[in-house]
């Protein structure tokens, strides 16, 4: 144990990187649920092979914590905290491979201070077992190629295979594998090494389930993620607040310093490999072969579509370590600084809720919007309860109610995996039901005023009731609007 101490004592990186840990460790009970936490806790509930709008891998953890430690908030922050602890390691090991001494210590600091880091620690979404399966598939194609290990062919195969049913965003891997393959003089033979074709065959095995899910679902899943973004691309109409949005975003999730380098080196490379010609040496070439594709491509989408914050993420791995061969120790300094004025500033937020957030996507008041929706049912007995906002307070109400709680499947709108929950919406024909809506612009404390005309069509009678108001440290912070509808009439 003294020996542990003193080695940690004795570098600086695992000191900055454990303390980086023990904050967010320290800040877990303090975090209250968020939507995403409530609907891959639903996941969790609901085994399937796969589910509408992801692969199921964050609601089998989820489920497996939840079963392990209770059902609690801070069962499920705890979830992603150790998966993403898991990844940190994970990340360092995979940077000892390219990078020595200091350069290994400065990437591993950057890593663990960044508030992508932090996100993943407190936010339960498929990214937090991706990044885990992703930096693991990375290891083992290392280990199969550079060292020619040929038992890592399979392993990488399986990583591969986890990280897709994590989120679809994991078929880069095997496009970056190829494409390494393809540039690289010296690797370009295993093209036709059998070994790599059974790693390929064996993560194409592990996703089985995910596509078993599709082929009894109409492909349901890939029709979701394809077919609407797609439509949204094809239109090619430039936004200038989408490009400078996404840089926002990347700026906030790596911290300034971390993302101009990743800019600087991003342009640097591909300069040299159209102007010059010039391909880098194989392990330089293997980090870009799985960022490029993840962060150009995605950046390159920005002027015309709007880019989610979190879909860059896996280019972050290889990224950073390319990061670590450039940044020098005045810059790391830099970066270390904004990393903790923003971790404090987001640590007051959380624990005081200083700035209200005009979204649903928030922490707070889920478990006193339950407990007054509760209330109401019992001042409006045998009533069932349904909100129209795709998942969020459906699938929170869920988690702090008692009684099932639907979504807008109810009044004939897409509901996202709360269609495939398997439901008999007819066996609620008659009954009454509490419509609940939020307010996310809350101004005041007035009634809506309108009726939205699908709760019409399948109820005889719609009354809006007074609105439900949270206060949250004393202040009023959150506002729901509520509707009394009664003798539902399900419409097939």
């Amino acid at each position: 144990m003294n020996k542990i101490i003193s080695f940690i004592q004795n570098n600086k990186a695992i000191s900055w990187v454990l303390g980086f840990q023990l904050f967010r460790l320290i800040l877990l009970p303090f975090m209250g649920l968020m939507p995403q936490d409530a609907y891959y806790y639903l996941y969790g509930q609901n085994l399937s092979f796969s589910y509408f709008d992801h692969p199921g891998m964050i609601g089998y953890i989820l489920r497996i914590f939840t079963d392990v430690f209770g059902q609690s908030i801070f069962s499920i922050k705890f979830a992603d905290f150790v998966i993403t602890s898991l990844t940190i390691l994970s990340f360092y090991k995979l940077t000892s491979y390219f990078l020595y001494k200091e350069k290994l210590q400065r990437a591993f600091v950057l890593f663990a201070s960044t508030i992508f880091v932090s996100i993943l620690s407190f936010n339960s979404t498929p990214d937090v077992p991706l990044l885990l399966f992703w930096t693991l598939s990375l290891i083992y194609l290392y280990k199969a190629i550079f060292e020619d290990k040929k038992r890592f062919w399979i392993l990488g195969g399986i990583a591969m295979g986890l990280a897709f049913d994590s989120k679809y965003t994991a078929l880069l891997l095997q496009i970056g594998l190829v494409a390494f393959l393809i540039f690289s003089n010296k690797y370009r033979k295993l093209l036709i090494s059998p070994w790599l074709w059974l790693s390929l065959i064996i993560s194409a095995a592990v996703t089985f389930p995910v596509w078993y899910w599709n082929y009894q679902n109409e492909f349901a899943s890939f029709a979701f993620q394809s077919s609407e973004r797609t439509s949204s691309i094809s239109e090619f109409k430039f936004s200038s607040s989408y490009f400078f949005g996404a840089i926002g975003h990347q700026m906030f999730l790596l911290l300034p310093v971390l993302f101009l380098i990743f800019i600087t080196f991003t342009y640097k490379y591909v300069k040299r490999a159209l102007l010059k010609f010039k391909i880098p040496q194989a392990k330089t070439l293997f980090l870009l072969a799985f960022f490029v594709p993840t962060f150009v491509g995605f950046f390159s989408l920005t002027p015309i579509y709007w880019v989610k914050l979190n879909w860059m993420m896996p280019s972050y791995i290889t990224g950073i370590i390319l990061a670590g061969m450039f940044i020098s120790k005045k810059l790391l300094k830099i970066q270390i600084i904004f990393s903790i004025v923003f971790h404090v500033l987001f640590s007051f937020q959380i624990i005081f809720y200083l700035v209200p957030i005009k979204s649903d996507d928030t922490w707070v008041g889920w478990k006193e919007l339950a407990i007054e929706t509760t209330k109401l049912q019992e001042k409006y007995p045998n009533t069932f309860v349904f909100s129209d906002d795709n998942y969020k307070t459906s699938a929170c109400l869920n988690f702090f109610m008692d009684d099932k709680v639907y979504a807008q499947n109810i009044i004939g709108l897409p509901a996202l995996h709360f269609d495939y929950l398997g439901d008999d919406l007819t066996s609620l024909n008659n009954k009454n039901a509490l419509f609940i809506d939020s307010d996310k612009r809350f101004k005041d404390r007035k009634l809506k005023g309108e009726i939205n005309p699908l709760l019409g069509k399948y109820f005889e009678k719609v009354t809006e009731l007074t609105p439900i108001i949270i206060k949250i440290n004393g202040k009023e912070s959150r506002k729901f609007w509520v509707f009394y509808c009664t003798k539902y009439q399900h419409k097939k």
